[in-house]
Formats: structure tokens, C-alpha cells, sequence
């Protein structure tokens, strides 16, 4: 075996900067190889189910309403109430991974949610029920920005965007096994067997501490320099084995200048170099899921009041918009190295702008006309949606990494929440044309932001583009 023990031991790096910079440089001779793909399989299963317990709530909510006899309100806040402990989730866990280690909190998470589906199997009110419900949001919105930032550092530049977003298909293929699922078993099964066989993916947080490695860039980066340097070590060792060849001598690492301020957290986020990144990457995520929730959210009612189609064909409409968008996710993953982050965010949102003002103005008179448009349109805004998970951990260094992520995890929480509500009050005045224009003028600011003031990062290595 020859993984560079030397470059290991001797002549190891005295200063963390440099650490970081070396660690970089070995990660980006490593070939893809199976090592990676297992790791992206074990954290991609935990979103995958992260996004499951996250729609779950929907199906359920038929039987709950019924059971629990709930107003409207209390739907309402039964929906809601999740939204919101993703929120403080994603704002939570980006500081909590920065400080102590991705992996702990990725675990964490998964073992939290599971715990409080069980744990809602034995809820007889609303009032617990709402609770943990805020509780199991904390989770599932705190794993999901922090698995996009361990999955990011521990990829080189050359193909990462592809990696990265074949990874982050995962969340919405979990939510598509959840409608399927929760159709054919909530009728046998009931809610409560439904949040009980939701628990069971919480043993994951056993393997994912047990089979991933903690992020060498982060020990790195806090000092831990013999942890990072064994485990960077050991990470070489296993690729060389998979591929059978030994692994090329390290590019030289570029130095890394550190600024005065560079712990400050959500100060630097703010400041400096990184405040119009912070900025730009808050106002794509807002734009983004304020569009797509705000249509997703709507669809099956327009259907049924506008349109007056059944519940089953409303629901099938809605459910074929999905799996556009979910197309559009894997057109996305596909192509985002060859054209770019910044450009594909910018005529993905663009594009979705497009389609949903000509729908707005001229084709929204039958239900067949919206399906096709808002089809259309969702293949463009979930493309640049999945685009973000992938863009921003390469914004921000590794010390705040995390905490940037999350930060635009907790502002597409907003656009969840206030796309709806906005709509609604649109929709309410019986204008529908009104309520396509109205989303078509958010995703077209979001183009102009990323058009104009995006930073492009594709095929650049994470410590060149943040120092």
C-alpha cells in the first residue's frame, strides 16, 4: 500500500491553514470509486428517509382530522408546525456541525426523528402531537443541509456537482416513496402503524457512526490535526485497495491566507468576501421554494375548485407536476458540471419564470393547459432548487461551511411557509392568472439575482473558492 505515509508523517503541515490546504490537495487525487459511493449510499438513506418523515404528516392528516375532530386551525398548524422546527433546525444544526463535526450531528438527527415517530404512535391529542412534530422539524431540517455539506467535502472538484446532486435526488425520491407508500398502506395500516414503521430507519445513526468518517477538511480545520491526518490516511488506504492502483502524489496545496475574524460564525457570514455570497445564496433559496411550494401547496385545490376535477384526478395532476420536477432534478445532475452552477440556476429559474407568466396569461383556462405549464415550469424551478444544495457548501470554508448551508436551509423554510400563504391571499380574490404571474415574477428575481450577482464555482477547488 502506498498513500503517501510520508506526506502523512514527515514534513506534515505545522499550521492548520496549511493543513486544511494539504487535505484539500490529497482529496482531490482521489478517483471516485466505490468507498464514495458507499458512504453518498449510507447518508443518502438517511435523507432519504428524512424526506419520508416529512410528507408523512400529509397523509395522515385525513384520519387525524377525523379522529381528533380538528378545525381548521388546527390543521392548519398541524401542516405547519413542522415547517417551522425545520426552520430553527437548519439554523441550529449548521452551528452545532461547525462546531462539534458533521457526522455527530448527522446521526443525531436521523436518532431524534426516529425516536419521535415512535413516540407519536402514542399520541392521542393534538397538543403532543404538535410538539413533537416541532421537535421531529428540528431534525429532519437540521440533517438535511449538514448531509449536502459533509457530502461536498468529502468530493473532489472534477465531477462534483454530479456526485453531489445524483446524491441529492435521494430527498425527493423519499418523498415519492412516501405518497406511494402512505397510499397503499395508511388505508390498511392506519396513522399510528404508519409513524411506527417510520421509526425503524432511526437505527441508522448506528452505521453512519460507525461506517462514515468525520470530515477531514473539519478536523482539520479545528486543530485536530493527528485525527485528520490518521483519517485522511485511512480514507487513501481504502480507495487504493478498491481500485487496486496506487494513488498519484498531491498537487501542491495552494497556501490559505486566514482573516483576523475567521470563527466569528454568523458575523463573517455577514461580512466581508462572504456577506454578497450570503446574500445572493438567502435570496436564490427564498425565490426558489417560495415558487415551488407556493404551486405545489395549491395545485390538487385549484383542480377541485377551479376545475371541479375528483380528488384521485386532482391528487394523479399534481403527482405528474412531481415527477416533472423530478426529471428535472436528474437533467440537472447530469449536466451542472458542463454548464455551470451560476448558469443553471439563472435559466432554470428563468425558464420556470417563462412558463409560468405565459400560463398566467394566456392558458390557464382548463386543467389540462395548467398541468402542462406547471409541469413545464417544475422541471425548471425543482432543477435549480436540487442546484442549491450542491452551490452553496461551495461558497463558504469549511469552519462555517455548515453554518452557511443552513442558513439557506432556514430561508427556503420562509419561501415554504410564505409561498402558500401568498398564494392563497392571490387565489382568494378568484384571479388565477394572477397567482401564475405573481410566481412568475419571483422565480424571474431569482434569475436576475444568480445572472447578475452569482459567483461561479464549478470545477474549483473547495479551499479556492473559500479560504
Amino acid at each position: 500500500m502506498t498513500t503517501d505515509t510520508p506526506h502523512a508523517t514527515a514534513g506534515r503541515p505545522a499550521d492548520t491553514a496549511a493543513l486544511v490546504a494539504a487535505i484539500g490537495a490529497r482529496f482531490e487525487r482521489l478517483p471516485l470509486c466505490r468507498w464514495h459511493v458507499t458512504v453518498r449510499l449510507i447518508i443518502g438513506a438517511v435523507t432519504f428517509f428524512e424526506a419520508f418523515d416529512q410528507l408523512l404528516i400529509a397523509y395522515a392528516l385525513p384520519e387525524l382530522r377525523s379522529e381528533w375532530h380538528l378545525s381548521t386551525g388546527q390543521t392548519t398548524s398541524l401542516i405547519t408546525v413542522g415547517s417551522v422546527g425545520m426552520l430553527f433546525g437548519a439554523l441550529l444544526s449548521g452551528r452545532l456541525a461547525d462546531r462539534i463535526g458533521r457526522v455527530k450531528v448527522i446521526a443525531a438527527c436521523i436518532a431524534l426523528s426516529g425516536v419521535c415517530s415512535l413516540l407519536l404512535t402514542l399520541c392521542s391529542s393534538p397538543g403532543p402531537f404538535m410538539a413533537l412534530r416541532f421537535v421531529q422539524g428540528l431534525a429532519i431540517g437540521g440533517e438535511v443541509p449538514v448531509a449536502a455539506t459533509f457530502i461536498a467535502e468529502i468530493t473532489r472538484a472534477h465531477k462534483r456537482g454530479r456526485f453531489v446532486l445524483l446524491y441529492e435526488l435521494v430527498f425527493p425520491a423519499g418523498l415519492t416513496a412516501c405518497a406511494v407508500l402512505a397510499w397503499w398502506l395508511m388505508p390498511l395500516l392506519g396513522w399510528r402503524w404508519m409513524f411506527g414503521l417510520a421509526a425503524i430507519p432511526g437505527v441508522l445513526c448506528v452505521l453512519v457512526v460507525r461506517a462514515v468518517p468525520e470530515s477531514p477538511r473539519w478536523l482539520a480545520d479545528h486543530g485536530r490535526h493527528e485525527e485528520a491526518l490518521a483519517t485522511m490516511a485511512s480514507i487513501e488506504a481504502k480507495v487504493e485497495k478498491i481500485t487496486g492502483e496506487p494513488l498519484q502524489q498531491p498537487a501542491p496545496a495552494a497556501p490559505v491566507t486566514r482573516e483576523s475574524h475567521a470563527r466569528s460564525g454568523l458575523r463573517e457570514l455577514l461580512t466581508g468576501r462572504y456577506r454578497k455570497r450570503t446574500l445572493v445564496v438567502c435570496a436564490l433559496w427564498f425565490c426558489g421554494y417560495f415558487v415551488n411550494y407556493g404551486i405545489s401547496s395549491w395545485l390538487p385545490t385549484i383542480y377541485g375548485s377551479r376545475f371541479h376535477l375528483n380528488l384521485s384526478d386532482a391528487l394523479l395532476y399534481s403527482t405528474v407536476t412531481s415527477c416533472a420536477g423530478f426529471l428535472g432534478c436528474l437533467v440537472v445532475a447530469l449536466t451542472v458540471d458542463r454548464i455551470g452552477r451560476r448558469h443553471t440556476v439563472t435559466w432554470c429559474l428563468g425558464g420556470a419564470a417563462l412558463c409560468l407568466l405565459l400560463l398566467g396569461l394566456f392558458a390557464g383556462g382548463s386543467a389540462s393547459s395548467v398541468l402542462i405549464w406547471t409541469s413545464l415550469s417544475a422541471v425548471f424551478f425543482f432543477g435549480a432548487n436540487i442546484c442549491l444544495y450542491l452551490y452553496t457548501p461551495e461558497l463558504f470554508p469549511t469552519r462555517m461551511r455548515a453554518l452557511g448551508t443552513s442558513l439557506g436551509g432556514a430561508v427556503n423554510r420562509l419561501g415554504v411557509i410564505l409561498g402558500p400563504i401568498v398564494v392563497g391571499a392571490v387565489y382568494a380574490g378568484g384571479a388565477l392568472g394572477t397567482v401564475f404571474v405573481t410566481l412568475a415574477v419571483v422565480a424571474l428575481v431569482g434569475s436576475l439575482t444568480a445572472g447578475v450577482a452569482a459567483e461561479e464555482t464549478s470545477g474549483r477547488q473547495l479551499e479556492d473558492v473559500a479560504p
